[in-house]
């Protein structure tokens, strides 16, 4: 087997006027040209792109033309780009598709999805085989086996065999929370020494079937709970004797985040909360860099979020290229005997009022007699909801069932 070595990226959200401003949708384009910068000094046999390569499956035309002549670069340099289709740059529906296609029939990448086989083979060197992306679980579970039927994967012996895919794989390990599980590891074949993946934003690796499952990251901050994350690509070395390394690459024009996460406010005054705020910002402030105040807590029971004065805390910062306040602030929850000592002289009691409303809701549909049972129920749930009693509420459903 001949030694070769390849450049693997993912997530680059060309495109993407993150909080309106043309300076972050240049500042995923510099990512991207420092990431050609890079990928020409190494001069790898090929470069993976694993999906979401623009933001939108339709870019502007100042976005498109600058990610064209940073591709031109690397076809002048022979480096052949290799791309799947990501839950961004292609669209649910198949008349807008995907502008990988234009960009593809110009020779500018390889779309692996389009080509005969899905694949791209380099002589006693590498077999590359890519998937499409359809968004969510369900279609993917409908479309995918007959994709693979149809261009069915076909590792070849004695040479590095790469899958590459955009989507989080169903292993707890390494699916965030907020992200649905499109793939199952079934649905993935085995043969391959490496899965090059994309749309999970931070960098992951761990043994899977034949190899290992890749997750290169991505090149800019998409979203402020990113900042932690490293920046960058991988550098892929494969030796003749088949044992793979891989060395982590951080890019260094990516935009500086600044996230102050660390107060807690709970008890305070929207005032005073503005202020300290103020000052955070204030402390923090540094030369172009994206601050982002995170205000949580629970207010007051007299206090709202809306008199946080969100425009005075944006206001403090001077050289920060934005101020971005994240406002998770909690209302408190008034209890029943404070609510009915404020409306004591003016209503019922407020369980009495709760009652009257839901026989009056559901006597539009049922009988006076079977209203007032499931008014009757509603109540019983309403107290344990709140309080998060679940066995209690489990009970209750329980019994209604039977």
């Amino acid at each position: 087997m001949k030694a070769l070595s390849f450049v693997h990226a993912s997530d680059l959200h060309l495109g993407y006027s993150q909080y309106g401003l043309e300076a972050r949708r240049q500042d995923f384009d510099d990512a991207f040209a420092e990431l050609v910068d890079r990928t020409l000094e190494l001069k790898p046999d090929f470069m993976i792109i694993a999906g979401d390569l623009f933001h939108q499956p339709r870019p502007s035309n100042v976005t498109l033309e600058n990610t064209i002549r940073s591709f031109r670069r690397l076809k002048d340099a022979q480096i052949p780009v290799l791309t799947v289709d990501g839950s961004h740059d292609s669209a649910p529906n198949t008349i807008t598709g995907t502008i990988l296609y234009p960009l593809d029939s110009a020779g500018l990448i390889y779309y692996l999805p389009r080509h005969n086989g899905a694949s791209w083979c380099k002589h006693d060197c590498c077999y590359v085989y890519g998937i499409p992306n359809y968004h969510s679980r369900h279609k993917t579970l409908e479309a995918l086996p007959k994709f693979m039927a149809e261009k069915p994967p076909k590792p070849v012996k004695n040479v590095c065999n790469i899958f590459v895919l955009h989507g989080a794989v169903d292993l707890p390990n390494i699916k965030p929370p907020y992200i649905e599980a499109e793939l199952t590891s079934e649905m993935l074949p085995s043969g391959f020494d490496y899965y090059a993946a994309g749309h999970i934003h931070e960098r992951f690796n761990t043994k899977f079937k034949d190899g290992q499952l890749v997750y290169s990251g991505c090149t800019e901050s998409a979203g402020y709970d990113e900042a932690r994350y490293p920046k960058g690509f991988n550098y892929v070395q494969v030796a003749e004797n088949g044992e793979i390394q891989i060395e982590q690459m951080e890019l260094s024009a990516p935009r500086q985040f600044i996230v102050l996460d660390e107060t807690d406010f709970s008890g305070m005054s929207p005032v005073k909360i503005t202020e300290l705020a103020i000052q955070m910002v204030k402390d923090a402030d540094v030369e172009g860099a994206v601050l982002v105040p995170v205000l949580k807590g629970v207010l007051p029971a007299e206090a709202s979020r809306t008199e946080v004065d969100i425009a005075q805390i944006r206001a403090a910062g001077k050289k920060t290229l934005l101020v971005h306040p994240v406002v998770l602030l909690k209302e408190s929850v008034i209890l029943d005997e404070v609510v009915r000592n404020i409306f004591e002289d003016n209503f019922k009691d407020l369980k009495t009022k709760s009652f009257e409303y839901f026989v009056q809701i559901f006597g539009e549909r049922y009988s006076k007699e079977t209203a007032e049972q499931i008014a009757k129920l509603a109540l019983t749930l309403i107290e344990p909801l709140v309080h998060k009693q679940d066995e209690q509420v489990k009970q209750i459903i329980e019994e209604l069932l039977k």
